[in-house]
């Protein structure tokens, strides 16, 4: 559960259904410590709905959206016709991590002998989202307490556990090198563009594939597309500088996106 105790108008949340009526669903919020809220019928689905039941039934897990709450009455408003299937599936790994979080912190409060809420107390100055601080942790390893508030007794059990259960995702993009040489030594100034191509960027890997003179590929693979199209950039600039400087052509074709 979050440390506020209430949701927010416009957040999303993950729901159970407990019961529908002709023209409701009841639900408990699941990351609010079953706090119930409710979904009228026009909020259900967009156009007309003839039969709720055709949309939600009972212990089913939703995403909705926060329309509104009024703390006084205990009352939370909701809508699922405003949640695209995009948001939703978002939603519910961002929850299912959290579930998995939470289970890791047992796991480190077992082993450490360090208590749970404390350890969720100390990652709350850091992180809204605990699956978070794990994965930094895999991403900078012993480097990540400098900044963290986790008791030391707790950190090497942290840091075993998640290297033990988190797998950061990476993704890969690529793109075409053109390289034209003219010159007698045309085939050492490519070799030397090439070699400059293959860049040393921290968690980066670049490979270089010929696929037919004069085009020769660049694949990134990197933890995130922002840091992948970084690296696929220096990485082309370096052979298209190596080319220029002999007086010879180079040119950067980038492809579409593939993870």
């Amino acid at each position: 559960m979050p440390e506020r105790d209430w949701p927010e108008e416009g957040e999303l949340v993950v729901c159970t259904v407990d019961a529908v009526r002709d023209f409701v669903a009841f639900v408990r919020l699941d990351e609010y410590g079953g706090r119930q809220g409710l979904i009228p019928i026009s909020e259900i689905a967009k156009g007309w709905v003839k039969y709720i039941r055709d949309h939600v039934r009972e212990g089913q897990k939703v995403v909705c959206k926060v329309l509104h709450v009024d703390r006084s009455r205990g009352h939370i408003d909701l809508s699922l016709k405003d949640v695209n299937e995009h948001q939703r599936r978002e939603k519910i790994q961002e929850w299912k991590n959290e579930q998995k979080a939470h289970k890791w912190i047992g796991f480190v409060a077992e082993e450490s002998g360090v208590p749970a809420q404390a350890i969720e107390e100390a990652l709350r100055k850091d992180y809204t989202r605990f699956y978070r601080a794990f994965e930094d942790t895999v991403i900078e390893g012993e480097k990540v307490f400098e900044k963290s508030a986790i008791p030391p007794a707790a950190r090497p059990a942290f840091l075993r556990v998640a290297g033990e259960n988190v797998r950061i995702p990476r993704v890969t993009i690529s793109g075409n090198l053109h390289l034209t040489s003219t010159k007698s030594d045309g085939v050492s100034v490519i070799r030397k563009a090439l070699k400059a191509a293959i860049t040393k960027i921290d968690d980066v890997d670049i490979e270089l594939l010929y696929v037919g003179a004069p085009i020769y590929r660049i694949k990134v693979t990197a933890p995130d597309y922002k840091l992948a199209e970084k690296a696929i950039e220096k990485s082309a600039q370096a052979a298209i500088r190596v080319m220029e400087k002999s007086g010879d052509t180079g040119k950067f074709v980038r492809k579409q996106k593939a993870s």
